[in-house]
């Protein structure tokens, strides 16, 4: 069973979190005497800056504040190394993999069976392989004067998306709230435009809690009718923070950033489950590996009924090739991946509404960066 990383682990000051990164992260290029610890190895990490040159990737937009956090850290302790990263949805950023045009790609929905097949052209001798680095969850968000403490449930929330429940004040949301002064108002829906791994995770959770009333399988690519539609998580915060009597979703570390009220979910347990790092970390605390070998992707319950827990959350895969990595930006990418999974990277990130990975899945990415070839 994976154990909750307890919270005074997680919830460092932002501006200690980010004093321990330089520190730990501190690099040197040179190869360590025989016996030795590497040249800029890590205080009590294995993190060293071997390697050098740009490092591509592409990918989630849910990851991407987390990416700007670990670029300055990683950046300022290995100069050598330049890490880009452009969004563009988790479908893009596979299908850049794929083609051979970045070195890793960030996805919120682990590689389908013709993805990893596809990917054999650019992994010689391998695959590509799902590396859990960012978990995090899916807020709900919302722009309705007046009502500072929705709750939602995933029939609802199914109802709202599919263009079914329209008004504020219908008696599905006023039973969930009631004393709210709801307005007899035009719900304005914004869902994402490009292909997303936020929405394959939202709709795999509407998928599992929604009792029937999400008629489609889960999916990157929007299927729900109505709406409107927005480009990566950045678009729809900033439609929604907007446009008033809207609602959307995003990544918490979007709405936190953009002064965006969430809604708290009803999920069956005895409350219902604000959208809190804490709250996620409980339903992070029952994932289990659902990957083969190096593979690691994660069987998360959508549909948990389990007392403050969250149950909309997501997890940012990078996905690299187990083998058949270019040699020229393997040690450099072992390097930036050994970092972002560090106790250090993973708490940075925690002050910015993301989830640092239990140590069990941890210590499990951090056994397989090692092996990449």
């Amino acid at each position: 069973m994976i154990r909750r990383t307890p919270p005074p682990a997680r919830l460092l000051a932002g501006a200690a979190a980010l004093t321990a990164i330089l520190a730990t992260a501190a690099c040197g290029s040179d190869p360590a005497p025989t016996g030795a610890a590497p040249s800029g190895a890590a205080s009590g990490t294995s993190i060293a800056c071997n390697g050098s040159g740009q490092l591509l990737g592409a990918g989630s937009t849910a990851q991407a504040n987390a990416i700007d956090i670990w670029k300055v850290a990683f950046g300022t302790a290995c100069p050598d190394i330049t890490v880009t990263y452009g969004g563009g949805g988790s479908g893009a950023g596979v299908q850049q993999f794929n083609q051979g045009k970045v070195t890793f790609a960030g996805s919120d929905a682990p590689l389908k069976p013709e993805e990893v097949t596809a990917s054999k052209q650019v992994c010689t001798g391998g695959q590509g392989i799902d590396l859990p680095m960012v978990a995090g969850l899916i807020s709900i968000v919302y722009n309705v004067d007046g009502v500072d403490d929705l709750v939602l449930d995933a029939p609802t929330i199914a109802k709202i998306f599919n263009g079914q429940v329209t008004k504020w004040n219908d008696p599905a949301i006023a039973a969930l709230n009631p004393g709210a002064k709801l307005p007899d108002a035009t719900i304005q829906s914004f869902h994402r435009g490009d292909d997303s791994g936020t929405t394959a995770n939202l709709t795999a959770y509407l998928s599992a809690a929604g009792n029937g009333t999400w008629p489609y399988p889960p999916s990157k690519t929007w299927a729900g009718q109505g709406g409107q539609s927005a480009n990566g998580s950045a678009g729809v915060s900033a439609q929604v923070k907007q446009v008033q009597n809207s609602i959307g979703y995003v990544e918490l570390s979007f709405a936190q950033t953009n002064g965006l009220k969430s809604a708290s979910i009803s999920t069956g347990a005895p409350q219902p489950v604000a959208a809190t790092a804490d709250n996620a970390a409980t339903t992070f605390a029952r994932a289990t590996v659902a990957g083969t070998g190096n593979d690691l992707a994660l069987g998360l319950d959508y549909a948990t009924k389990e007392a403050g827990a969250y149950p909309i959350v997501l997890v940012t895969y990078e996905i690299v090739c187990d083998k058949g990595n270019k040699s020229g930006t393997l040690d450099a990418l072992k390097s930036f991946l050994t970092y972002t999974i560090s106790e250090p990277a993973q708490q940075a990130i925690g002050q910015k509404g993301y989830v640092p990975l239990p140590q069990e899945v941890a210590s499990k990415v951090q056994a397989v960066i090692p092996t990449l070839s």
